[in-house]
């Protein structure tokens, strides 16, 4: 539990009591204080509870953690000084504005009036909400309202910036925009964000981890989590078009009827051969994200491994 590390040992969040609501199972994991990492898992795999517990906001059951050497538990009040937060359920107060908003977060973090107005612009701005900066919140769409709270973190300039599943509600132009935001603020921060995006953790993370019901079955970048996967390599077929034969594969059919086949390089190469010569639309790419997440939570429910 070093100075420059996110580090979790054990750690476990029991919400009923001897193990019958168990958000977190015994959780370890150290990764470094810096640039972005994403925790990614289906709902009530454990996300919110486990930023929760690193945020200060819960206690865990058991187990320990730290950011930079701050104990969560022990050294509470000083981790609370570092770090800013966008919670799930983060609402903006109805009769303020969007500048109204942020200043006043500023003010509550210690930072002077004047001060607080320039970051508070400058952020609302890179937030993408400048053009309604001065609208009641309650007059705003639930996307634009939470752009207003991802400013106010992007504000507060903390050293280490919790948003759970911050794009939440944006349409994908904010969303991109977004990111680029996100991206400026990881050069000198440190970002634990959680998000139902794959493609959001892909474009994004430093570090990505897989939490499922409670375990973390995969931590790493992503070049590292497509070693834990058998097949390297990802072959799209058109729908209604007939696939060869893979030899050593995986193949699966979407509700659109196009076909997927996951397997090695050489097996990749030979059927690209084939449906070239079949005249039939098709790509490769390596494994994304998505293939690597489903294959290892569907590992989990069926007790492989590989």
């Amino acid at each position: 539990m070093g100075v420059g590390e996110l580090s979790c040992e054990k750690l476990s969040k029991d919400y009923g009591g001897k193990g019958s609501r168990l958000a977190l199972d015994s959780v370890t994991l150290s990764v470094p204080s810096r640039g972005i990492f994403a925790l990614i898992g289906m709902n009530g795999a454990g996300k919110t509870t486990l930023v929760r517990i690193l945020g200060t906001q819960l206690e865990p059951t058991s187990g320990t953690a730290s950011i930079d050497g701050l104990d969560v538990m022990k050294d509470a009040g000083r981790l609370r000084e570092l770090v800013a937060m966008i919670p799930q359920e983060g609402r903006t107060v109805p009769w303020m504005t969007p500048m109204q908003t942020v200043s006043s977060y500023l003010l509550w973090r210690g930072v002077g009036r004047a001060e607080g107005k320039r970051r508070a612009a400058e952020a609302l701005g890179k937030a993408g909400a400048a053009p309604f900066q001065d609208v009641l919140n309650r007059k705003l769409s639930g996307g634009q309202r939470r752009k207003v709270l991802v400013a106010a973190v992007l504000a507060a300039d903390a050293r280490v910036t919790f948003l759970d599943e911050p794009t939440t509600g944006l349409d994908p132009i904010s969303r991109r925009e977004l990111w680029a935001s996100l991206h400026e603020m990881a050069a000198d921060r440190f970002l634990i964000l959680t998000t139902h995006y794959l493609e959001e953790a892909e474009k994004l993370a430093d570090v990505i981890g897989i939490l499922d019901k409670g375990r973390l079955v995969g931590i790493g970048s992503l070049d590292y989590l497509r070693g834990l996967v058998k097949y390297q390599y990802s072959v799209r077929v058109q729908p209604g078009s007939s696939v060869p034969d893979v030899g050593d594969g995986m193949v699966t059919t979407g509700r659109d009827g196009q076909t997927q086949v996951l397997t090695g390089e050489a097996q990749a190469y030979e059927l690209s051969k084939k449906l070239l010569d079949a005249g039939t639309k098709f790509s490769v790419n390596r494994i994304s994200l998505d293939d690597v997440f489903f294959h290892l939570v569907q590992s989990e429910f069926e007790g492989d491994p590989s």
